[in-house]
């Protein structure tokens, strides 16, 4: 039996995925997640997130009931859901930040924003707001921490979700031969400093990360 180490705790559903294709699987969560006390300043409209755990801190620290006045924009699927969810009006979903920050260029130049982010976040949207005189206040409100362990065992393929993830992984552990499967772009650059043996999620959803795992080892049934 394949057998692949994902680098994130799974939903059931998505256990279920690799279980029902016959792929053995083990799970951990290389990172932790720390929400910061921050003072969120009220006096902007327009929110961007680019994480879903920016979401989260930002509920922990804002009151629902002014949710209404808020207009966001934000990178990924997943966080787009979630902001919905919650009441949250979404203007514009893009796949990763750099596009994010290119929408805003073009469309909203006059207006001003407030970016939540972590201390691990890319460099890519500060760049291109600044680089184009779009007025933003950063807010950083949470912290990203790595949970390094060693496995003595070499898998089939390892799931990586985010450089981090992979940073974290490394530190007590090597890729080897194993397989990276990786959920975008900036995941596999990260990858590609220690493999070549890199596969792509199609789209950046932990969801299409393991269904490229899937498709991948069936193949060697």
């Amino acid at each position: 039996m394949k057998t692949v180490l994902s680098t994130k705790i799974l939903a059931p559903s998505q256990k279920e995925l690799l279980l029902n294709s016959g792929i053995g699987f083990v799970e951990y969560n290389a990172l932790e997640f720390e929400f910061l006390d921050v003072e969120i300043p009220t006096d902007y409209s327009n929110l961007i997130f680019t994480s879903k755990n920016a979401v989260k801190a930002f509920f922990r620290r804002s009151n629902k009931s002014e949710f209404s006045k808020y207009l966001t924009y934000c990178a990924g699927e997943k966080t787009k859901l979630f902001l919905e969810e919650n009441g949250l009006k979404v203007i514009k979903m893009t796949l990763n930040a750099a596009e994010l920050g290119d929408f805003i260029v073009i469309n909203h130049q006059n207006e001003a924003f407030l970016f939540f982010s972590g201390n691990q976040r890319r460099h890519e949207l500060p760049k291109i707001l600044t680089k184009n005189n779009i007025r933003y206040k950063e807010v950083q409100v949470y912290k990203t921490h790595l949970k390094p362990k060693k496995f003595n065992r070499t898998f089939d393929g390892i799931l990586f979700f985010s450089p981090s993830g992979i940073r974290s992984y490394l530190q007590e552990n090597q890729i080897d031969q194993s397989l990276a499967f990786c959920i975008g772009s900036t995941t596999s650059t990260e990858a590609e400093k220690h493999t070549n043996q890199i596969i792509i999620a199609n789209k950046p959803t932990v969801e299409n990360v393991l269904v490229q795992a899937i498709k991948h080892f069936k193949q060697y049934d």
